[in-house]
């Protein structure tokens, strides 16, 4: 029998690496659905998300946290069917390009015939993929074409860090395959890619080391760009005797236990990491599209260098001296050899100082009382149960703040967020995604629950028709239950200096935990401090998943780095001049500010 398209298409998808497609059916992709039933086809596994976007964000949540074994391609693939279906895969893949994630879409379309003639469900899918795939989309119009659109948007998505789109008409999947020929416009292909290693030339690596080495406080900001090269990050660091912050999606490239990491930079940053930057003299930069400017020394006070292995991010968001295209770990040994070691470490003691001093205070504001919980408890108490190889995903929200900031990653977690387009809604995706990746590890979801009324209850449904499948059955989701569309609150106070408007930021009352447990999932409802960490207990004992509901205050402040006691009293008082939690508000405000400036246990 004749192999459809839509059979070779999903085996070259396996000889691709391929193993998970995260998608939902619909009649535009029926072909490709038909050819998954063949037993003798070895094709990858069809994972049925409750919705398309859902299927996209568990696409990048499978490539965020890496693929199940090194040999096989960093890669997420989804699949949607024509029109609406193509059209909810939209948010995650934008997800996927300003994060630079390698995603595939594969999407169906309508027939050949009807393309054209207004049809029921034709979009025309070209132009609506032509920004978000910009650096590949295409049509298969033909058998022929096949081999060279679906290896090419593999490539490209791999090389690029981004996501590509190939799209399907639906009486193309099941005509018979014929592969192109040795003839005038037939475009064979083939399968694999070697990557080069990128290293600047000899003299651009010793002019940074000149920079480096004249530098006497001197400051790294390291990105997800520098994941893999932690070793040399630490050598580095070392020699130059500086200090790291970490861009918020290279939370897991430095584990936070070593005292001159500083944590995180930005309005979700740590006040270490801010002072570090306002005082340094010399600045590099290693894999990081960092935006936020004002976090980072002044235009005119330190002396830069970059290091970034793609040539369209560098010399970006601060007036660099040199910029050095090239892969982080071997140009960071290229650079090592030139390097001197700074014989003066006060600059490091500081930063060392400043650093165990805000671990404390980060553990007296977790520590401060709240009705009826104080959120940032909750991420408190993680730490010291954490498990040595979770993988943490956080949604949107103050579970950002908090994440960022309360939890102390040790070597070998990992966790990821929405960096850049911060779209609510895909922590539980990205955690089942994660799961199919490394289904012998544990994941934790942090949720809004804004974020889980929109997308996290849907997709528990998901995790319970999965979770027999993975050796490790734990993925904990953890809500924090507030009532209240928090983060978009604070930012109305804060921003525009208005209260908080009730009709579009107060939530419905659900009870998360009695619907996991109507799935037959667990379940706790946590209302008290001194429930936490037992239910973190429980929880990371399960052998199911498991949905913490943990009913938190609203008023508890995710208060900036850089903001003064006095800033944030007054900023409070102010913003919260007609506000129906304002004495709440101010009250949360002012003591967890004042555990700054409290006795600590190494004063």
């Amino acid at each position: 029998m004749a192999q459809t398209v839509s059979a070779y298409l999903l085996a070259r998808l396996r000889e691709w690496g391929v193993e998970t497609v995260f998608g939902y059916p619909g009649d535009g992709i029926n072909g490709i659905l038909a050819a998954w039933t063949d037993p003798d086809l070895h094709a990858p596994t069809f994972v049925q998300a409750r919705h398309e976007e859902m299927a996209a964000f568990e696409a990048v949540g499978y490539a965020k946290y890496g693929p199940p074994r090194p040999e096989v391609p960093r890669l997420g693939v989804c699949m949607a069917t024509s029109g609406p279906g193509a059209i909810h895969l939209l948010n995650g893949l934008y997800d996927a390009k300003l994060d630079h994630v390698p995603v595939v879409a594969i999407v169906g379309q309508t027939e050949r015939s009807a393309m054209g003639g207004s049809y029921q469900q034709e979009v025309d899918l070209l132009t609506l993929f032509k920004d978000v795939a910009s650096e590949y989309v295409q049509m298969v119009t033909v058998p022929e074409q096949l081999p060279n659109v679906i290896d090419r948007a593999i490539r490209t998505a791999l090389s690029q860090q981004a996501p590509t789109a190939v799209i399907i008409p639906s009486d193309v999947q099941t005509l018979d395959y014929t592969p192109p020929g040795h003839a005038f416009k037939q475009v064979p292909s083939s399968l694999g890619i070697a990557w080069p290693t990128t290293i600047p030339d000899d003299e651009a690596v010793r002019r940074a080391a000149d920079i480096l080495n004249a530098g006497e406080r001197v400051a790294l900001l390291v990105g997800q760009g520098a994941r893999g090269a932690r070793a040399e990050v630490e050598q580095v660091a070392d020699l130059l005797g500086a200090g790291a912050a970490k861009a918020l999606l290279g939370k897991d490239v430095l584990p936070d236990t070593l005292p001159w990491v500083t944590g995180s930079i930005g309005l979700l940053g740590t006040r270490p990491s801010y002072e570090m930057m306002m005082g340094c003299d010399t600045l590099l930069t290693i894999g990081s599209n960092f935006p936020y400017t004002q976090f980072m020394p002044e235009l005119d006070q330190a002396r830069a260098v970059q290091i970034d292995v793609d040539s369209r991010f560098i010399g970006m968001r601060y007036p660099y001296e040199l910029n050095l295209v090239g892969d982080a770990a071997a140009t960071l040994r290229a650079l090592i050899p030139h390097l001197t070691r700074k014989a003066d470490r006060r600059w490091r003691e500081g930063i060392e100082d400043d650093v165990h001093r805000w671990w404390e205070t980060m553990g007296m504001e977790a520590g401060v009382e709240a009705d009826p919980v104080n959120p940032m408890q909750v991420f408190w108490e993680l730490n010291e149960r954490m498990p040595a190889d979770a993988m943490i995903a956080s949604d949107s929200g103050t579970s950002a703040n908090w994440y960022a900031r309360h939890l102390r990653f040790t070597e070998g977690i990992r966790g990821s967020l929405s960096g850049t387009l911060a779209t609510m809604g895909p922590a539980v995706p990205y955690a089942i995604g994660a799961k199919f990746a490394h289904p012998d590890r544990p994941a934790i979801a942090f949720e809004g629950d804004g974020a889980m009324q929109m997308n996290g209850l849907a997709e528990l449904i998901t995790a319970r028709r999965y979770h027999d499948r993975w050796e490790d059955p734990r993925l904990v989701v953890v809500v924090l239950h507030n009532d209240d569309l928090n983060q978009v609150t604070w930012e109305m106070r804060a921003m525009q200096g208005a209260p908080k408007f009730t009709d579009s930021q107060s939530l419905p009352d659900v009870d998360y935990a009695e619907f996991a447990r109507g799935l037959g999932l667990g379940g706790l409802r946590v209302e008290s401090p001194d429930e936490v960490g037992k239910a973190w207990d429980e929880a990371l004992s399960a052998d199911r998943p498991y949905v913490l509901d943990v009913h938190c205050s609203p008023d508890v402040p995710p208060i900036p780095p850089h903001a003064t006691f006095e800033e944030v009293r007054s900023m409070i008082s102010s913003m919260a001049s007609g506000d129906e939690d304002r004495w709440s508000v101010l009250k949360q405000g002012v003591r967890t500010k004042l555990q700054e400036f409290l006795p600590h246990r190494s004063d």
